[in-house]
C-alpha cells in the first residue's frame, strides 16, 4: 500500500522546548502575502529572526501550497547562465527571546492553495511539539493617519485569550486568508489560537511600515510573556515616520487627506463617533486611485528611500 503524502516534515528532537514543561511552547506565525499591509508581519518576523539563530524543526512541502506563476521567485541570470535561484520556504524554527526562552516561529509565504491541507499540517506541528498557544501576526490597510498610535484588532478562538476589547461591533464580511482559516480550524480542534492585525494607513500600505511591526511585537509580548529588544525596530520606525512626514508636507492633496484622517481618528478616540473606524474603502475619502499621480509620486518617494 502506498503511504499517504506528507505535507510537513518534522524533526523529532528539540531539547530547547523541554524547558517549557507541561505548559508547552508558544508558536508565532507571520505569513507573507495577503494579510501584510505595510509588510508589518514580515518586518516583525525579520526582527525576531535577527535576534536568534533559529533552527528549522519543521518544513512544509512548498510545491503543494505555492503558485509560482502568481508569485515568481527571484533568480539571477549571470552573463550566459542561470544561477542563485531563491526558492520560497515555509518553515517552523525554534527560536529564543531575549531571556533565552524557547518558542516556535512559522514563517514563509501564505499558501495559495490547499488551505485545509495546510491547516491539518500545522495541526501536526502543534500536537507534535505540544504548542500551548498559536499567535498570528498580520496587518490591513485602514483609513487611519500615520500621525497617531497604531491600532490593533484582536482575535482568538475563545474570549478568555483576548488581551483587550476591539473597536469593532457587529459582524462584517472580510476576504478570508490561510491564517484566518487556520485559527478557525485550530479552535475547532480545541487548540488555543489568537492573533493581532495592525491597522496600517492605506496611503502607505504598499511600502514598509515598521511602526505597525513594533506594535505587533509589543502585543505579542503582552500575551505570551516573551521579550525582545525593540530598539533597532523602533529606530527604523521613527526614520520611516520622518520620511512620511516630509513627503506629506510636499503634497497639499496628501496633507489634506491626512488631516481629515486625524480628525476622524480623534473623534473616534473621544467617543464622538460611535461606529468603528472604517476600512480604507468604506469612507468617502480619496483613495490611491483618486489621488492619482500625486499619491503615486508620494509612494515613489518613499520607495526611492528604500532603494
Amino acid at each position: 500500500m502506498t503511504e499517504p503524502a506528507r505535507f510537513v516534515h518534522i524533526v523529532d528532537e528539540v531539547g530547547e522546548l523541554a524547558s517549557q514543561g507541561a505548559a508547552g511552547p508558544v508558536m508565532v506565525m507571520a505569513l507573507e502575502g495577503f494579510l501584510d499591509a505595510g509588510s508589518a508581519a514580515r518586518l516583525a518576523a525579520e526582527h525576531l529572526t535577527a535576534q536568534s539563530s533559529g533552527r528549522v524543526v519543521a518544513s512544509f512541502e512548498i510545491d503543494a501550497f505555492y503558485d509560482y506563476r502568481a508569485r515568481r521567485p527571484p533568480m539571477a541570470f549571470v552573463e550566459d547562465h542561470y544561477e542563485a535561484y531563491v526558492a520560497p520556504r515555509l518553515v517552523v524554527r525554534v527560536m529564543h527571546d531575549s531571556t533565552g526562552t524557547a518558542y516556535l516561529l512559522l514563517t514563509g509565504p501564505e499558501p495559495d492553495t490547499h488551505w485545509e491541507v495546510f491547516a491539518r499540517s500545522v495541526r501536526e506541528v502543534v500536537e507534535h511539539f505540544g504548542v500551548r498557544l498559536t499567535v498570528s501576526l498580520g496587518s490591513v490597510p485602514m483609513a487611519v493617519p500615520h500621525t497617531r498610535p497604531v491600532m490593533v484588532t484582536h482575535h482568538a478562538t475563545r474570549s478568555g485569550l483576548l488581551s483587550a476589547e476591539n473597536i469593532w461591533r457587529g459582524t462584517i464580511q472580510i476576504p478570508s486568508s490561510a491564517q484566518a482559516l487556520l485559527e478557525l480550524r485550530l479552535g475547532e480542534w480545541e487548540h488555543d489560537a489568537m492573533g493581532f492585525v495592525a491597522h496600517v494607513p492605506h496611503y502607505v500600505a504598499q511600502v514598509d511600515y515598521p511602526a505597525a511591526a513594533v506594535t505587533l511585537v509589543e502585543s505579542l509580548e503582552v500575551v505570551t510573556g516573551l521579550q525582545w529588544q525593540l530598539g533597532a525596530l523602533e529606530d527604523t520606525a521613527r526614520t520611516r515616520l520622518a520620511e512620511i512626514a516630509a513627503q506629506v508636507q510636499e503634497s497639499s492633496e496628501v496633507l489634506q487627506v491626512v488631516q481629515g484622517l486625524e480628525q476622524q481618528y480623534d473623534a473616534f478616540a473621544r467617543g464622538d463617533d460611535q461606529g468603528p473606524l472604517p476600512l480604507a474603502e468604506e469612507r468617502d475619502l480619496p483613495t490611491a486611485e483618486e489621488l492619482g499621480e500625486e499619491l503615486e509620486r508620494f509612494l515613489a518617494g518613499l520607495d526611492s528611500d528604500d532603494d
